[in-house]
């Protein structure tokens, strides 16, 4: 067994390969669902966000786990597939990844709290999509919990921006003051509202809001005394418009090279038209940089926003560090004994089988007895076996993980006579190296 996670982000991968990889619920169903006919992974979880896409992986084994998760995501993903933008970790390093992003450790800005949630998402998807077991359920939910403690034991998610309030700090440092500016924005998604909020508290007075459903853009507008414009109509407001933030959920460019140069001809405002364009799949076509009195920025020139408070951040992201590799132990601690729970399980059924067996012929003999009187000597017989047990199993148990590993499986089967061709146990005890 071993855990694998194969994965692109914002570190490695530009946004225009990014795109290609950012995954639909229904799509991500779809590839769970494949996943789980596979005879080569016993549980699954695909993460998808504008930043990265993630599949987490238990295989089967280990030495063939690689070479079918390659394979798997060539079918998946077809011509777009290409190994330099992926990176691919295994054992504790693919549980250390896993926790430091739902910390927001690994997010293009440190301490967002989208990430946490997505993951949870992500996590619950695949529960209900039948591909995750103890591993996995075990792993993330303590992925999330330590997300969790990270954000209240640090200030990390105070000292932070999320990516649209970065969105906003980047207008801000194009435009100045945004008491008079002429905001627009389009799309009334989650990423819309934050980044009205953002525009609001920065000193923006009102905002204009277009999106394809008039009423969700009414919706968001009425929030922030806002007015709407209609989808079809908005390039003609843009044209004199100084910041303009785009985040749809549109699978192709909405505003065009050629469009906005045409639309450019009627603009008699003197000062660049700034258009941020925080969407993935982008919502601007990157060619309209062409163009004069045109500033474009997409979701990867907020690196530079980040950058401002990397010194505190980075602080509090040690601290979040050193939070995270006492939750590994504590991980790897519960999960320690899994190598050595065949021979376990086959020494305690070989125990309570004979105790079984001797205290059925033992009342058999003993009819004057009460059903109290025989409900009490099985208990005690019960308690002398776990008694007899208690030091073996706790050897057996210290002895998980370390060199002494196999001859106490070795010495433990032979001195009691275990059936070693039980079914819980695996024909090669190395699916049980998932650590490594």
């Amino acid at each position: 067994m071993q855990l694998i996670v194969l994965g692109l982000n914002h570190k490695t991968a530009p946004v225009e390969v990014r795109e290609k990889f950012n995954f639909s619920r229904s799509r991500i169903k779809h590839v769970l669902r494949l996943l789980k006919e596979s005879d080569d992974f016993s549980e699954a979880v695909l993460l998808s966000t504008c930043n990265r896409t993630e599949l987490y992986l238990v295989a089967q084994e280990p030495e063939d786990g690689m070479e079918a998760l390659h394979n798997a995501v060539k079918r998946i993903a077809g011509k777009a597939f290409d190994k330099e933008y992926f990176y691919t970790l295994t054992g504790v390093h693919c549980v250390r990844h896993l926790f430091l992003v739902a910390s927001s450790l690994d997010s293009l800005i440190v301490g967002e709290g989208q990430i946490l949630s997505q993951v949870k998402d992500a996590y619950h998807l695949a529960r209900i999509s039948g591909t995750t077991s103890f591993m996995f359920n075990t792993i993330f939910n303590q992925a999330i919990s330590s997300g969790k403690k990270i954000r209240t034991r640090t200030q990390i998610a105070y000292r932070s921006v999320s990516v649209s309030s970065a969105a906003v700090d980047l207008a801000i440092e194009v435009v100045g003051d945004l008491s008079d500016a002429d905001i627009l924005v389009i799309g009334a998604g989650k990423m819309s509202e934050l980044t009205a909020r953002h525009l609001m508290d920065k000193g923006a007075p009102s905002i204009f809001v277009t999106n394809r459903s008039y009423d969700h853009a009414k919706e968001l507008a009425d929030k922030f005394n806002g007015s709407v414009i209609r989808f079809d109509d908005f390039i003609d407001h843009v044209v004199n418009a100084d910041i303009v933030i785009t985040s749809t959920g549109a699978t192709h460019y909405i505003i065009h090279h050629d469009q906005l140069a045409l639309a450019l001809e009627e603009r008699v405002k003197p000062n660049p038209l700034v258009l941020i364009d925080i969407a993935v799949p982008r919502d601007v076509d990157p060619e309209v940089t062409d163009l004069d009195r045109v500033v474009l920025y997409n979701i990867d020139d907020l690196k530079n926003v980040v950058d401002t408070n990397k010194e505190l951040r980075n602080q509090d992201a040690e601290a979040a560090k050193f939070l995270i590799e006492e939750d590994i132990e504590a991980l790897k601690e519960r999960l320690r004994y899994l190598s050595m729970r065949p021979v376990m399980v086959r020494l305690h059924d070989k125990f309570d089988f004979l105790r079984e067996r001797i205290l059925a012929k033992t009342l058999r003999k003993m009819p004057e007895l009460t059903e109290e009187q025989q409900h009490k000597i099985e208990v005690m017989s019960e308690r002398l076996m776990y008694k007899f047990l208690r030091d073996p199993m706790i050897n057996i148990n210290m002895a998980a993980g370390t060199e002494e590993e196999e001859h106490v499986k070795t010495d433990i089967s032979r001195f009691f006579m275990l059936d070693d061709k039980d079914e819980d146990n695996p024909d090669d005890e190395k699916n049980y190296n998932y650590w490594n």
